[in-house]
């Protein structure tokens, strides 16, 4: 065997050991959604009550201009955009409970990539974030949403806004290994989250904000996603989607990098 064939062989079997360790961590995070229901049905309820809510008392009010005028059809695109958010806060919220049980401590004993860790975390969340927004779709369904825009872009969008709380799930991960304590990361992790989904199209036109707000609301990354979502699921166009991959490019590129390191100087 040359010496070239060998580094390949090594690479390879190092590849395949990393892909098999943030599968086994990803499949021990579900195991504690099914062990601790409630974890998951609280993480459902809310969403439902954000959409029923919303959909009642703000539905008579604002006049939206989509597919069929419907506040529904703007709205369960927001709402998708909140679940992915509100989501990727498991991420900072179950790293800092690993912390503070010496979960961490356990897993640097063992013969596996750092990064796993920190992936089977956020791959974990992410399969958890798929099952909420496929529940929230049924629930808007119910009550007059339909993908105006087909049923290929209807997925593309869902593939977005998994993807745009994964990217999140990276910079929860980061809070969760700087700050560490559990009750201290759930307040952490929602003073950034809030601002970010309230003052943003995800609920109401960015066009009915005060002036002062809506340089900020209409160019950051929530109202981006968002009005890229409405594109793919109401009219079957590809607006915004440019804009919205770039920033979840550049979430994961700067937030992995800061969460691996973070990780790495706690270990």
């Amino acid at each position: 065997m040359t010496k070239g064939s060998y580094m390949s062989t090594r690479m390879h079997a190092r590849v395949k050991n990393n892909i098999f360790d943030v599968l086994m961590l990803t499949r021990r995070n579900l195991k504690r959604y099914i062990r601790i229901p409630q974890l998951l049905v609280f993480s459902t309820v809310q969403p439902v009550m954000f959409l029923l809510l919303f959909n009642y008392v703000f539905g008579g009010a604002i006049s939206i201009s989509t597919g069929t005028g419907s506040y529904i059809e703007f709205l369960l695109p927001g709402i998708l955009m909140q679940v992915a958010l509100f989501g990727s806060t498991a991420t900072s919220v179950g790293l800092a409970d690993d912390l503070s049980k010496g979960m961490v401590d356990r897993f640097r004993s063992l013969p596996i990539a750092r990064s796993s860790v920190l992936a089977g975390r956020t791959s974990a969340d992410l399969i958890r974030n798929l099952f909420v927004v496929l529940l929230m779709v049924g629930v808007g369904t119910l009550l007059g949403f339909r993908f105006q825009g087909g049923f290929f872009h209807g997925v593309a969008a869902l593939v977005l806004v998994l993807l745009f709380g994964y990217s999140f799930s990276w910079i929860s991960a980061t809070i969760g290994l700087t700050v560490r304590d559990p009750e201290t990361v759930q307040v952490a992790s929602f003073i950034w989250i809030f601002p970010l989904v309230f003052a943003s199209g995800a609920f109401v036109p960015v066009q009915t904000m005060p002036s002062w707000l809506q340089d900020f609301a209409a160019h950051q990354p929530v109202t981006v996603t968002v009005d890229a979502l409405r594109s793919l699921m109401l009219y079957g166009t590809t607006d915004y989607i440019g804009q919205a991959l770039l920033w979840i490019a550049g979430i994961l590129i700067v937030f992995i990098l800061l969460a691996v390191r973070a990780y790495k100087r706690i270990t």
